[in-house]
């Protein structure tokens, strides 16, 4: 694992700048949007924006990369992203934003592409799997670093979006110095949706729903939070608390779901959502310190919940489907999350902060709600016959998706292979 870590240090250094600049750039905007007097709706459309070009930058980037290769590609978004940032603080006006906040999106896509498959390519397969857990803590916590980035400036000024630019600019360097070449590219077919929701019913509209809580969540916390009349510390360690939950909630919601059911395990984290989220938006407004506990479970629930319905899906693929699934699942993933800010954003336009909590129970329960129907559609999967779960943090490109599934594939037929040794050497003894 050391030798891999050597090899990928400077690839985790530069992702952890973008995320750090991710997680400030989108509380500042949250937050910027409220003090400018931007309509809550509009500002939940600006935020969508992000999710859109996320998943249109996630499907078009691959074929630039082919084109002009890793480098050039990293530099040019790099470049544009620092650029987009700037322009926030230069032009206030919802249009520009919504267009600005696409292009964020579309060039993080980019950027996640490029570091996460050279981090495939260098990461051999006796190792994927800590590598993969050692990007989810990178990625979550440099989200969560990135949240207080608040407390540095005033959100009116021009500072923070400064900072953000420079954090952008310095994810350049450890990429571009690296020695090592640039590793081939190669995308994947993916699996039709309409035979990916017939081969799993209930994993395809999980991943939507997904999509939703947890845009809807990290999207808009500091809108939220900015709303209901926090200060702006208080923004900082409220949205904070979502990705802090989300780290420390990966392992154990993990472990469940590799040791029973998983679509009880996925109800079950779905629920718990629903139950902790109803309270808070019909009983709003709860002390600040029940607010952070309150989002911090629910942030490090939903936060989970991809990996297991990911995993899920997986069970009732055969390894060599798992990895053109993937791509197929995060597009379903990336269509609900470019929906859920906007969405939610108009219903607290008509009901008020409250409406942020509601809409996160009312996508719980509705998840909840098809699971339960599933269940007695389609007896469990064995759970010996499950694979293991690989924890995802958000936003994870198709990349990433691809290298969790390429890991559950090898591991499928390696032990599928182990399996008909142990019958033959069975059969010879015999």
């Amino acid at each position: 694992m050391l030798t891999t870590l050597r090899s990928i240090w400077a690839l985790l250094l530069g992702i952890g700048l973008i995320m750090t600049a991710s997680g400030l750039q989108s509380s500042l905007l949250g937050v910027r949007a409220g003090r400018e007097g931007f309509a809550t709706e509009v500002t939940g459309l600006i935020m969508s924006g992000y999710f859109v070009g996320f998943l249109v930058g996630s499907m078009i980037v691959p074929r630039l990369m082919k084109q002009v290769g890793h480098v050039r590609v990293f530099a040019a978004l790099a470049s544009l992203f620092s650029t987009a940032v700037l322009v926030h603080a230069v032009v206030v006006e919802p249009a520009t934003w919504l267009l600005m906040r696409l292009l964020t999106g579309f060039c993080s896509a980019g950027l996640f592409i490029v570091c996460e498959s050279w981090m495939n390519d260098r990461s051999p397969n006796e190792s994927r799997g800590q590598v993969l857990a050692l990007y989810m803590m990178v990625v979550m916590g440099s989200m969560a670093i990135g949240q207080f980035g608040l407390n540095l400036a005033d959100p009116q000024g021009f500072l923070l979006f400064i900072y953000a630019s420079v954090l952008i600019s310095l994810a350049l360097i450890p990429l571009l110095l690296t020695a090592s070449q640039a590793p081939e590219f190669s995308t994947t077919k993916r699996i039709g949706l309409w035979a990916l929701y017939r081969l799993s019913p209930l994993g395809f509209i999980a991943c939507f729903g997904v999509g939703l809580l947890q845009s809807m969540i990290w999207g808009l916390s500091a809108v939220y939070a900015n709303l209901a009349g926090f200060t702006i510390s208080q923004i900082a360690l409220y949205g904070g608390a979502i990705f802090v939950g989300g780290l420390l909630c990966q392992w154990p919601i993990g472990r469940l779901s590799d040791r029973y059911d998983r679509r009880s395990v996925l109800t079950g984290v779905l629920l718990t959502v629903a139950i902790l989220a109803a309270p808070a938006g019909l009983f709003a407004p709860l002390s600040f310190a029940s607010e952070v506990w309150a989002i911090g479970l629910i942030g490090g629930l939903a936060m989970t919940s991809y990996s297991v319905a990911i995993a899920y899906v997986n069970d009732w693929l055969d390894p060599e489907q798992m990895v053109g699934a993937s791509a197929s699942l995060y597009f379903v993933y990336g269509v609900g999350a470019s929906i859920g800010p906007f969405a939610t954003s108009a219903v607290m336009s008509e009901i008020g902060p409250p409406g942020y909590y509601l809409s996160m129970a009312t996508v719980s329960g509705v998840t909840v709600a098809f699971a339960l129907y599933r269940m007695t559609r389609r007896v469990a999967a064995p759970i010996e016959e499950q694979g293991p779960s690989v924890a995802l943090p958000p936003p994870a490109s198709p990349i990433m998706t691809e290298m969790a599934a390429e890991m559950l594939q090898e591991q499928a037929e390696e032990d599928a292979g182990f399996d008909e040794d142990e019958e033959a050497e069975t059969t010879t003894l015999s």
